[in-house]
């Protein structure tokens, strides 16, 4: 019989340090979906409207690593971040850092679905999946244990406002 083993955020981060396209959930590692052009264009786009319109009161990181502890290091797509950015010059952001978190979904849709109940249970307030094959954008609020209790489905060229930001309403599609 084979031996399963669970990692640990510390063990994960000193032996993975590095490798690309690997998240650790709930103690086991998965390598990432390879990334097509709709989703690299979504993302940059995203990224820029998030820059012009947040400016200097969130910071935005791309692709970049959420420690959860004590089991996952996910990779979300867009993270928008309490400032400043000094505050993550010796350390990953953790689940009460982050204002709002953006996967985009095409092939990995059920994925991306999939872990928000990891973050519900992190707390993270609001979190947007913009789901390419459907053509709509998911936005998730409100977490309640496990999941969240507030699901609403945004359609193309409607704009969205964060919960943080509630009079910034920001293009997605």
């Amino acid at each position: 019989m084979a031996t399963r083993y669970r990692f640990g955020v510390e063990e994960f981060e000193r032996l993975f340090q590095g490798v690309k396209h690997l998240e650790l959930l709930r103690g086991e590692i998965y390598e990432m979906s390879p990334i097509g052009p709709r989703h690299v264009f979504t993302v940059a786009r995203l990224d820029k409207n998030l820059q012009v319109l947040l400016g200097e009161e969130a910071l935005i990181t791309v692709q970049s690593p959420l420690r959860i502890p004590p089991h996952s290091e996910p990779e979300p797509d867009l993270l928008v971040l309490k400032p400043p950015l000094e505050a993550y010059a010796e350390r990953l952001p953790e689940p009460q850092n982050v204002l709002l978190l953006i996967e985009v979904a095409d092939t990995s849709l059920e994925h991306d679905r999939a872990k928000l109940a990891l973050y519900a249970e992190a707390g993270i307030p609001e979190v947007w999946i913009v789901n390419l094959q459907e053509g709509l954008l998911e936005v998730y609020r409100e977490p309640q244990g496990s999941r969240y209790r507030l699901r609403e489905l945004v359609p193309p060229g409607e704009a969205k406002a964060p919960l943080a930001f509630p009079h910034r309403p920001i293009p997605w599609s």
